[in-house]
């Protein structure tokens, strides 16, 4: 698997917390952030989680961020979510992992390729690399992800759970 994509913190965040970052290389084998991401997480302090993860996985990689373009930036989205779109729209192609609902829309509307925590954990499980679902998200959840119930039953629904 040679695939690349580009992360936020959020998703990064819950991963970490839960112990469930080896799902992120299942996906990928190389997780691209951002320096304003990076950032963002370091400010957490260095004993956090995240913060180690970044430091310590060879296959995340911290990388600077091109301009932001006029089509991101006229969407008012925060500074990390704004470089995850401007480094996959520099490779088109390229995941971005996103959760916030209006990076997600900006994604769709540039044709950027986007995934959420959720969708890394169902894709997980269509490839095999997880028995359930369900419980990775549960996990998550209670690291402390939100997802309204209905739209986790939805999701589960579609990979037989």
């Amino acid at each position: 698997m040679d695939e690349i994509a580009v992360i936020n913190a959020s998703p990064l965040i819950f991963l970490s917390r839960s112990g469930k970052l080896a799902l992120l290389y299942e996906f990928a084998s190389r997780i691209l952030v951002p320096t304003s991401v990076a950032k963002e997480i370091s400010a957490r302090g260095a004993g956090d989680v995240t913060a180690k993860s970044i430091e310590d996985t060879p296959w995340i990689e911290v990388v600077s961020s091109p301009l932001v373009t006029e089509a991101i930036a006229s969407w008012g989205l925060g500074p990390g979510e704004s470089s995850v779109l401007a480094v996959a729209a520099a490779s088109p192609g390229m995941v971005a992992i996103i959760d916030d609902l209006a990076g997600r829309k900006c994604a769709a509307c540039l044709d950027i390729p986007v995934r959420g925590t959720l969708g890394i954990v169902l894709e997980a499980k269509r490839r095999g690399v997880i028995r359930q679902a369900r419980p990775v998200l549960e996990e998550l959840i209670a690291s402390g992800l939100y997802l309204r119930r209905h739209v986790l039953d939805e999701a589960l629904k579609r990979v037989g759970e």
